[in-house]
């Protein structure tokens, strides 16, 4: 079971940095005006002082070719004292390369909050390996800088996570969902949004225990690296993860059977899935075959809530790591028991 430290909350006014860690998607004048818009926000919204590092806005084959320079970047921004809490731009696929470049003692000496998902699972697990609890959610560009208006269920949740020491309480899902991608480079695109159907409960009791998780897809570049997660951390946990895409069923069966065979799912206490894109099909697809292979793992006796609101899915909301959670398969419920920030 994890146990990290806590980062402190937020408050207007506080100074802010945005870092690019995986794709400098901010760098290309294609869609600077997202990240724009994605700061703007952030400062009109909810009051904070957005700032970039230096090679937050670097051209996009730079981020690209230098991952020591956004390793470095990150470093800084939790090494400055005035920074109080560390944005991810966006995801991407190669945060793994930042892992020679990262000094832990940097990071457990100077807890504060980071908000990343998707390929930003990584630095989530940088920060726990470092003992310091991280939120998986909140990129600049996909959440604060969605076209149109940011959602409210993502705001309304950013505003209970980040900027309140108090314990949280329900998690409920989002009412609507919208099951497409939104193109970067066109400001008058428009999400269009359909009913939600709540948390769908797939198997089993009531689970508690400490949050650990992220993007399914990036796990396999944990293995047999120093952030691969021990059986001591999955212990009494709930692992919660969400794809990214939508991968076939062939593919998704395979890579669930491996993590089973390296013994992921045996000692967490239960399940949390997040959204997939696509639609109720892909959806359909996900649930039963996580169902038949944790059968075959002889884990049908697993919690598991599926259907949760976080992720690549919109609106999106936050899942704080290490947080003591429960998921109640009875009454479709998703708890978090504490407060996430001191």
């Amino acid at each position: 079971m994890l146990h990290l430290q806590k980062p402190k909350h937020l408050e207007p006014g506080d100074k802010v940095a945005a870092v690019s860690l995986s794709w400098g998607a901010a760098g290309r004048p294609d869609i600077r005006w997202r990240y724009e818009l994605g700061k703007r926000r952030m400062e009109e919204l909810f009051g904070l002082r957005v700032v970039e590092m230096p090679h937050t806005l670097a051209p996009e084959d730079y981020v690209r070719d230098h991952p020591e320079k956004r390793a470095e970047d990150l470093m800084a921004a939790f090494a400055d004292p005035s920074v109080k809490a560390v944005f991810n731009v966006i995801g991407g696929s190669d945060s793994i390369r930042m892992l020679p470049y990262i000094d832990f003692d940097v990071l457990r000496n100077n807890p504060k909050i980071f908000t990343g998902y998707s390929d930003g699972t990584t630095t989530d697990f940088l920060c726990m390996k470092a003992g310091i609890a991280s939120f998986y959610g909140a990129h600049v560009l996909n959440d604060f800088g969605e076209p149109g208006e940011m959602p409210d269920y993502t705001a309304g949740i950013i505003r209970r996570m980040l900027f309140s020491n108090a314990a949280v309480g329900d998690i409920a899902p989002a009412a609507q969902y919208s099951d497409s991608e939104m193109p970067f480079t066109d400001p008058d695109a428009r999400r269009v949004y359909v009913s939600d159907w709540g948390y769908e409960p797939l198997q089993g009791g009531t689970a508690r225990g400490t949050l650990i998780g992220g993007c399914f897809e990036v796990f396999p570049d944990f293995e047999d690296t120093c952030l691969e997660p021990t059986g001591d951390m999955l212990e009494g946990s709930i692992l919660f993860f969400e794809v990214c895409g939508t991968p076939t069923e062939e593919r998704y069966r395979a890579k669930l059977r491996h993590y089973g065979q390296k013994g992921m799912f045996d000692r967490i206490s239960g399940l949390l899935m997040g959204k997939p894109l696509g639609g109720r099909e892909e959806y359909a697809m996900l649930n039963r075959v996580t169902l038949e292979v944790l059968a075959e793992l002889g884990r049908s006796d697993l919690p598991v809530l599926a259907n949760a609101s976080f992720g690549h899915n919109s609106p999106s909301g936050v899942i704080p790591m290490g947080a003591m959670a429960e998921i109640d398969c009875q009454k479709g419920r998703f708890t978090i028991l504490e407060n996430v920030t001191l």
